[in-house]
């Protein structure tokens, strides 16, 4: 079963040191995230909290410290991010979507090649079936 990925700006901020560091103790995240985004600790520790009843990361004790992990890898989790944020997007839209991204994104060489690899093995559609609400989109 897939999870509902359902995070904020700032908690993805979170996740990406838990991430990067691979855990983290509350204190390492409010001497990074307090410095980066001069946030308070309570509010560290509050998002810890939300994305700890979300089931996004697990908290350990040890000793009189807590340590936080994530429950799932950083390229699952924008997989089913990307996957929620694109069946929001009328279907039509997608591709228009996608080339934003890409025109607005730094990529290297190598994103560049794995994204022309992608083009080139997807089949294309005659036809795009729209998914908004009847009588409710302009597309």
């Amino acid at each position: 079963m897939e999870k509902d990925i359902n995070i904020t700006d700032a908690e993805w901020r979170i996740m990406r040191v838990i991430w990067t560091l691979d855990s983290a103790t509350s204190r390492e995240l409010i001497d990074i995230l307090g410095e980066s985004m001069d946030w308070k600790p309570a509010t560290i520790k509050t998002l810890l909290r939300r994305l700890s009843d979300k089931g996004i990361v697990k908290t350990k004790k040890d000793g009189n410290k807590f340590i936080y992990t994530a429950t799932m890898d950083e390229s699952d989790t924008i997989d089913l991010a990307s996957k929620k944020f694109f069946n929001q997007v009328c279907a039509k839209k997608v591709g228009s979507a996608i080339a934003y991204l890409i025109d607005n994104s730094e990529l290297t060489q190598a994103d560049v090649d794995k994204i022309q690899t992608s083009l080139n093995a997807k089949e294309p559609v005659e036809e795009i079936e729209c998914n908004c609400i009847p009588d409710g989109c302009n597309c």
